[in-house]
């Protein structure tokens, strides 16, 4: 199977779709199918550049276009691209704001309508639009208005044969716009390839990458230190990853109650693997009800790491549930019982996604 991949893009360790796509076109190409990926609104080049890029052992042909080209210089050098790898199918990685600035791509359906040939569409919604939570300002709710618009757009301009979300609030919300969509859970970015070392002195927690707004971490910490009794080892925090600002107010709060952390910024995949394996508990500051999007917490679960959420409210509109493998937490009733993840890595993920789209 020959598959065109599109996304933003594709600077390694600066873009979470575009090392997800990379990820599993690499893995495509180790099961012996083709692969390539256009990055049509690329951020980190200064001219359009034909490339290989390596990912655990694969070798990735892809195309760079810059974010300010003009469109038909844009459209020239894609089409060109198309024409020369003929694929059965072409794959669209969605994210709104990976190909507009203020998240509004209005030219994105017209650009991808002018594509013909014999291959297939699929789509991959990895997110949606704004103002889709109760707590969402007026300002994202018209926002969101537009970019909705512009998905619908985007599904007549291409008529999808195949349409996959990476979680069924996502699902549930496409629905209501006459769009199905299969649920493919995500892989993490961070390979596998470190093993847990032996009577770790602490029981440890991890936050690795972006701290979201509004988390109560003070509120966790306050209620972790209540039952620290049961915990039988000492606690220990690792920061890992670009955190962002909230980092001072976190290592301040772990400092008035004398908790050992460690700081450790960005750092090689070996060496992230390597934490993770380590750890007791990943801490994620996505909101409960997005977490299942999150590349963070797809690292956590494919290295057996129970997550804790530890997120500001985000309440959907409409389409709540449960993710019982997620331990959320709620001031005064903290839950440290570990949650059993089932296995789902980037072998799982590819698996399903060639039998999806192999029967459509």
């Amino acid at each position: 199977m020959k598959i065109l991949f599109l996304c933003g893009s594709l600077e390694p360790g600066s873009d979470g779709v575009g090392d997800y796509t990379r990820r599993l076109a690499g893995e495509l190409v180790r099961n012996k199918h083709q692969a390539i990926i256009v990055a049509l609104s690329d951020n980190n080049v200064r001219e359009v550049s034909a490339e290989m890029q390596q990912c655990e052992g694969s070798i990735i042909s892809v195309l760079r276009i810059p974010y300010f080209v003009s469109s038909k210089l844009r459209y020239n050098k894609t089409a060109q691209y198309i024409k020369d790898f003929s694929p059965d199918w072409i794959s669209l990685q969605f994210v709104p704001y990976s190909f507009n600035s203020k998240g509004l791509p209005f030219l994105l359906p017209s650009f991808l309508k002018k594509f013909k040939g014999k291959y297939k569409w699929h789509i991959m919604f990895h997110e949606l639009w704004l103002g889709i939570d109760k707590e969402a300002p007026f300002k994202h709710k018209c926002i969101g208005r537009l970019q909705q618009v512009i998905i619908k757009n985007i599904i007549r301009s291409t008529r999808p044969n195949s349409v996959h979300t990476q979680n069924k609030l996502y699902q549930f919300f496409l629905k209501k716009h006459n769009i199905d969509a299969q649920v493919l859970p995500i892989c993490g970015n961070i390979p596998v390839v470190a093993e847990k070392r032996e009577s770790a002195a602490f029981t440890q927690f991890v936050l690795f990458g972006s701290i979201h707004f509004g988390a109560p971490f003070k509120d966790f910490v306050d209620d972790l230190m209540r039952n620290s009794k049961l915990l039988i080892k000492p606690i220990k925090f690792i920061f890992i990853g670009k955190n962002g600002e909230d980092l001072e107010a976190y290592k301040a709060t772990l400092e008035n109650h004398t908790i050992s952390y460690k700081v450790m910024g960005i750092q090689s995949e070996n060496v992230i693997s390597q934490v993770l394996a380590d750890s007791d508990f990943g801490i994620s500051t996505t909101p409960y009800f997005q977490t299942e999007k999150s590349g963070v917490y797809a690292a956590y679960r494919e290295h057996q790491l129970s997550t804790i959420c530890v997120a500001r409210k985000w309440t959907p509109t409409n389409g709540k549930y449960e993710i019982p493998q997620i331990i959320k937490y709620e001031k005064d009733n903290l839950n440290l019982i570990s949650k059993k993840n089932e296995v789902f890595d980037l072998q799982v993920m590819t698996s399903q996604f060639v039998n999806s789209i192999s029967i459509s």
